[in-house]
């Protein structure tokens, strides 16, 4: 068996617990499934590559790689916009949706069925606007380096690794050692008793939507520049997102990060053993494995 696998499992995997991050999030403080959660990994993504063109074209220098990366300043910068940008995509989304349903104390089916109208929305606009067809960062090409034991990666590969690591370092350490996240985690266990302790519940929900909104950019960017950017990215990419935050345990950053990790080498595992054409069944399985075996998830509350 070619190891690797295991590189290419925990490049996918990585991804895949960043967006897990922001479904964990936001599911934990809001109580309900949110199936347009995908939908902001591909808008920032084409955030992100539209900033990038724009100060490509603006100032050539930009677009000149960096060290051995395929890329120049252009995308770094275009990526903090782009977060900005899709974290109040995600509270334009909640003003004018989520929020009157909350008001009024509508059932978490309605809020669920919602967020698919709003999925097929954002996904049909990003369609209207930059068409159907792939889209790349870049048009470079990278010869991957051999790191020892069979596995190989390029300079991006890396990079993108340790970007991940760090987002949910900052993260874990945001909710565990500031005031914000404190707040996030009392909401989290009790939205009534917190609101009466005095905490702002709004603002604690504003701050999921535009932390997971966040999260979802970078795994985004880091998907179209190692892959391709399409509008059909993140929703490709819904069912392991929920299925890692399941894994991980509902509320849990490290937990989602792990679980994704382990989603991606599952499905790198079953490219090699059974075909690239059952991967995507991979996240289903481990889902129903965990609703039925382990329904709390690996660092989940019991109940």
């Amino acid at each position: 068996m070619n190891p690797q696998f295991l590189m290419d499992g925990l490049i996918a995997g990585s991804i895949i617990g960043l967006g897990a991050v922001g479904v964990t999030l936001t599911y934990s403080i809001l109580r309900f499934s949110n199936f347009a959660h995908g939908e902001l990994l591909s808008w920032g993504a084409y955030i992100a590559l539209a900033v990038s063109s724009a100060l490509g074209y603006l100032a050539t220098d930009l677009t000149s790689p960096i060290g051995p990366f395929s890329f120049g300043w252009s995308l770094p910068l275009g990526m903090l916009l782009a977060i900005m940008l899709t974290g109040l995509l995600a509270l334009a989304v909640d003003a004018l949706l989520f929020s009157s349903f909350r008001r009024r104390g509508s059932a978490v089916i309605i809020m669920v069925m919602a967020s698919f109208g709003a999925s097929l929305a954002l996904r049909s606009l990003l369609e209207f606007i930059f068409t159907s067809s792939p889209a790349y960062f870049t048009n470079a090409l990278q010869i991957a380096m051999k790191l020892g034991g069979g596995l190989r990666a390029t300079p991006d590969q890396l990079l993108m690794l340790a970007l991940a690591a760090i987002a949910v370092i900052v993260v874990h350490l945001l909710m565990t050692r500031t005031d914000i996240g404190r707040a996030m985690r009392a909401v989290s266990e009790n939205p009534a008793l917190a609101s009466i302790a005095g905490i702002d519940v709004r603002r604690v929900i504003r701050t999921a939507w535009f932390l997971g909104a966040a999260l979802a950019c970078v795994a985004g960017v880091m998907s179209g520049l190692l892959i391709q950017i399409r509008p059909y990215l993140g929703h490709d990419l819904l069912l392991p997102l929920f299925a890692a935050a399941i894994l991980g345990g509902i509320g849990s950053v490290p937990g989602a990060m792990l679980a994704g990790l382990i989603i991606g080498l599952c499905e790198a595992l079953a490219v090699q053993l059974v075909g690239a054409e059952w991967r995507a069944a991979v996240a289903f399985v481990i889902l129903i494995a965990v609703l039925l075996a382990r329904p709390r998830g690996l660092f989940g509350r019991v109940a």
